[in-house]
């Protein structure tokens, strides 16, 4: 396919994108798309919050073979068609938040930070999951994320705010049910005094299930609401089920399965959590549940070719750095080892004698008498931070996140398992730099070599048939 852009259109993207405006961004994808595509029965968009190329390539090392003298292909590295730009519309600058990048990703509109599935002017833009309905398909969410987070709140309803948590749960009833099926996190939200979102659902034909066992328990051809924690589900590496993101993928397709076919949003959430928490460990145990979801839908494609499948992300997190401080080395070795996160080892260590064979035995490897102390002295800064708190007057404190020995503790077994693998980071939020574009199966050949987020949702809408 010609990779050729005229300088019209160079022109025209470049224009757009200064302006704050409801009309898409003209980009080279718009040449293709007028290209005759067989459109797939079946869609799948597959986001990876957060997952900038330092997260693939990290996991490739994460996952390599030790006994051979190779570095073994992933499927990341397979399936790698291009990459996409994730700036939001230029009120908000060049660094995008996950609402912007949902919305750009889920309707082909540039917004800004916050907004969810709504252009710069606070008007709603239909999303690619609510066209996909009207157009008889199946719809539904998979996520790790609770249900009404910023990534799929942007396919599934319409708000200014991301943060409206309590408002964005009620209108996936109020606004029209839109989905079939809804996996992830969320009873604070859909199971509160003032409102009984579950039971609203039950009561329009749901099933719903609380916990990952019921999956195998669910009828055909009735839709579900599935959620099995408070808010996010509890990390990879904590977990009852390391790959649960696959487990609930693989349940949701069988229930969308039709002779009309599917749309399906599944995001990988957490790869942007571990990220803006700088751990190393969490953020690979996240990438191979969702090498496992990738794996699975490789097969899957193969048995069914109506079917396309995109992967991306929404914007890296974290500026993770593979190599640091000089050093051109990095050692993956004790990430492969640990069986809990940094947060839940620090928990076990808030109340109890932090010696040198416990942590060992908590982080999985043989640690230093060094880092022994390290940790100690963590714990003793801890209750100093604490009690400085508490000392300070109560505007002071509205100013001041509160301290915790948890989080205290937690930062220093980063920063040994940092040092450890020689793994550095330039943040602890989002950063602007392009992301990995992954496809397969029909159609898949609309989406290659550079694009913008905003071109996805644009392929998307014309593949379910959209002028």
């Amino acid at each position: 396919m010609k990779k050729l852009l005229s300088a019209v259109s160079i022109i025209l993207a470049l224009t757009a994108c200064e302006k704050i405006t409801n009309e898409p961004v003209v980009t080279l994808s718009e040449v293709k798309v007028m290209e005759n595509i067989p459109a797939p029965k079946n869609i799948i968009m597959v986001i990876a919050d957060g997952m900038g190329p330092a997260y693939t390539t990290s996991y490739r090392y994460f996952n390599d073979d030790p006994a051979t003298d190779i570095i073994e292909e992933t499927v990341f590295d397979r399936l790698l068609v291009g990459s996409a730009s994730t700036y939001p519309a230029s009120i908000s600058g060049v660094v995008t938040d996950s609402a912007a990048g949902a919305t750009a990703l889920a309707t082909g509109f540039k917004t800004y930070n916050g907004a969810i599935a709504l252009d710069v002017n606070k008007k709603s833009v239909e999303t690619v999951l609510e066209f996909a309905k009207k157009q008889g398909k199946k719809t539904g969410v998979v996520v790790t994320s609770q249900i009404n987070h910023a990534t799929p709140a942007g396919y599934l309803t319409h708000n200014e705010s991301r943060n409206n948590y309590n408002a964005i749960a009620d209108s996936y009833i109020d606004n029209g049910i839109k989905a079939d099926v809804y996996f992830g996190g969320g009873w604070k939200y859909f199971l509160r005094e003032d409102r009984n979102l579950i039971e609203e659902f039950k009561a329009s034909g749901f099933q719903y299930i609380d916990n990952y066992q019921a999956l195998n328990t669910l009828k055909a051809n009735m839709p579900v609401i599935g959620l099995f924690d408070d808010t996010g589900l509890p990390s990879a590496l904590d977990d009852s089920d390391p790959y649960r993101l696959s487990v609930m993928t693989k349940v949701a397709i069988k229930q969308l399965e039709n002779s009309n076919g599917y749309f399906m949003l599944v995001e990988a959430s957490q790869i942007d959590w571990a990220g803006h928490s700088n751990d190393i460990a969490t953020a690979m145990a996240e990438m191979s549940d969702l090498a496992k979801t990738m794996e699975y839908l490789e097969e899957y494609v193969k048995h069914n070719p109506d079917t396309l499948v995109i992967l991306t992300a929404d914007h890296s997190t974290g500026g993770l750095t593979v190599g640091a401080n000089g050093k051109y080395e990095w050692h993956p070795e004790i990430l492969r080892t640990m069986k809990s996160s940094p947060s839940t080892i620090a928990k076990q260590l808030t109340d109890s004698k932090i010696t040198q064979q416990g942590l060992s035995e908590l982080l999985n490897f043989d640690v230093t008498k060094n880092e022994v102390e390290q940790i100690q002295a963590a714990k003793v800064f801890a209750i100093a931070e604490i009690a400085a708190y508490k000392l300070l007057a109560e505007q002071e404190k509205l100013k001041t996140k509160k301290p915790t020995i948890n989080d205290i503790i937690a930062s220093a077994i980063k920063n040994i398992i940092d040092i450890r693998t020689n793994t550095g980071w330039t943040s602890g939020g989002h950063t602007a730099i392009d992301v990995p574009l992954h496809t397969l199966g029909k159609g898949s050949e609309v989406l290659k070599g550079k694009v913008d987020n905003t071109d996805i949702a644009k392929q998307i809408f014309i593949l379910l048939g959209k002028n």
